[in-house]
């Protein structure tokens, strides 16, 4: 078998076992060859399972396959490729000696029992059943890390006993206290129209609540972090949640207001921050006729310029 063979062959499965795509490439692929001992020239029915540890797999890679990596991608090789291969089972830390400090110099890696058994039969007829075992009993590490990811979303509440998740991060965490914290004191019973998410575009969105206030977009749309409909007052809060890019300047103020230009509802513009300290690096940009809030200090509201107290300003022109 050829080696360029064996890497395609290598490629596809780590494709096939679910690893996230960073770890869908050549590099992996030479790993997982040197974890099998597989050369060029064996097929993957004479795979076996050395200790081997990450010098020696690269060294693998340069004298069996011709791909030479610099010795200053040692850390890529553990933190990128074997690190992921361990988390799904794939590969065994230390089988020999597991009480091995960690960092060793001497840690060494192994194809796991059950891997091992089930890449000696790929590219036969056995593949498939076999596959399809080893999978009924073994998560693929994308599996994993997808459950992770909803085991670790913010929960958001938008309405008593409803609530949604968002990705979690710093500025969902300043989007929480917008609808949790915000909303309840400066607009209270407000309903939630819009809620973006670092994870996906559109995280909530009342796009029926929104039409019948008389605004249509779509997604290419440029939408503030939150929009909150004040019924009682008849307004549309719009909110920027300001954790390490811009609030609502006057570029941001005109955006928004072309955007919103069919509202029945009256506009109010809302710059949010974590604390006073992040707020502090925006003074300058921030536009007139806007209102600040900061987390950190949730019972005071900010106002620039106006005579209202908190509320819509007709003449949009005078920004």
């Amino acid at each position: 078998m050829d080696e360029n063979g064996n890497i395609e062959g290598a490629l596809q499965i780590l494709d096939t076992l679910g690893l996230p795509r960073r770890q869908r490439n050549e590099r992996s692929a030479l790993c997982l060859l040197a974890l099998l001992n597989l050369t060029p020239k064996k097929t993957w029915a004479q795979a076996e399972n050395p200790l081997i540890g990450i010098t020696p797999m690269m060294e693998f890679s340069r004298k069996q396959y011709n791909k030479d990596y610099a010795p200053n991608t040692r850390e890529t090789f553990r933190r990128q490729t074997i690190h992921q291969f361990v988390q799904a089972g794939i590969a065994l830390y230390n089988p020999d000696r597991p009480d091995r400090p960690v960092n060793s110099p001497k840690a060494v890696y192994q194809i796991s029992p059950e891997t091992l058994e089930l890449l000696k039969t790929f590219g036969t007829k056995k593949w498939e059943t076999s596959l399809k075992n080893y999978l009924s009993t073994n998560k693929t590490l994308s599996q994993i890390y997808a459950k992770e990811r909803v085991q670790k979303l913010i929960p958001v509440r938008i309405a008593p006993g409803k609530e949604i998740k968002i990705s979690p991060g710093e500025h969902s965490e300043l989007i929480k206290a917008i609808v949790e914290d915000f909303a309840p004191r400066f607009a209270p019973g407000a309903v939630l129209v819009y809620v973006g998410d670092t994870g996906e575009k559109w995280g909530y969105f009342d796009k029926k609540l929104l039409a019948k206030l008389g605004v249509t977009v779509d997604s290419h749309g440029k939408m503030p972090d939150v929009v909150l409909y004040y019924s009682e007052k008849d307004w549309l809060l719009l909110v920027e949640s300001v954790t390490s890019h811009g609030p609502v300047n006057a570029k941001r103020h005109e955006e928004l207001a072309r955007l919103f230009a069919g509202a029945t509802a009256g506009l109010v513009y809302v710059t949010a921050f974590p604390s006073r300290t992040v707020m502090t690096r925006y003074l300058a940009e921030i536009a007139w006729e806007t209102e600040v809030w900061v987390a950190d200090a949730p019972w005071h509201l900010i106002h620039f310029n106006g005579p209202r107290f908190l509320g819509p300003y007709s003449d949009r022109s005078s920004t």
